[in-house]
């Protein structure tokens, strides 16, 4: 994607899933290096699975000075998300989804999010967040994908933006780590045994 304007995507509004107060988007990175993981939707296994793979990194990013961040694209599961325990940041909504837009996070249609959400990538991370005892559901917007946005302090830079291309993509916790220059001592959840696959996740 072009250069992105993060001047442009800074008045963006977003709810605080606690606190219910609306805060702009760019006062999130105004003080700290910030995290910005994007969900497809609160319900989602994978996102769940995604949000719990994430926050491996948190203590890491905690004694770094980075902060992390969920957001989601409307309040539907927010509260199961947040009882389940998936995430260890902060959860904020973007209910306009205008964030969602300005970062090219694509939306699927009826006849495109189905052979999206049938895919290897998909059904390789399935396996694994069910392996791992996660659970997801089909309530809420299915067509919404999303990704990653790294912003250093101040908005001085963009250090990773990611959009996913299939809902089962996802960046490597390594990559997010060296993208921030921190090191990172967790291990990324691995492979149901029973999958002899050797692709790269």
């Amino acid at each position: 994607m072009a250069h992105l304007d993060l001047a442009k995507i800074s008045s963006n509004v977003l709810k605080n899933a606690a606190s219910g107060e609306n805060v702009e988007l760019g006062t999130l990175w105004r003080e700290q290096t910030v995290v910005l993981f994007f969900l497809r939707r609160f319900g989602c296994q994978i996102c769940r699975w995604t949000a719990s793979e994430v926050s491996k990194l948190e203590p890491n990013l905690k004694a770094s000075g980075v902060a992390l961040v969920g957001v989601g694209p409307e309040l539907l599961g927010v509260d199961e998300f947040k009882a389940g325990g998936f995430f260890k940041g902060d959860v904020y909504v973007d209910e306009k989804k205008k964030s969602y837009k300005d970062l090219g996070f694509k939306r699927y249609n009826a006849l495109s999010v189905v052979p999206a959400a049938m895919g290897k990538k998909v059904r390789d991370v399935s396996s694994k967040a069910s392996a791992g005892g996660i659970q997801g559901n089909f309530t809420g917007d299915l067509l919404q994908s999303g990704g990653m946005l790294i912003v250093a302090k101040g908005g001085e830079k963009v250090l990773l933006h990611f959009i996913q291309d299939t809902p089962g993509d996802h960046i490597p916790l390594e990559d997010i780590a060296k993208a921030l220059g921190i090191s990172a001592s967790v291990e990324a959840g691995q492979r149901p045994q029973c999958n002899d696959d050797v692709s790269t996740m």
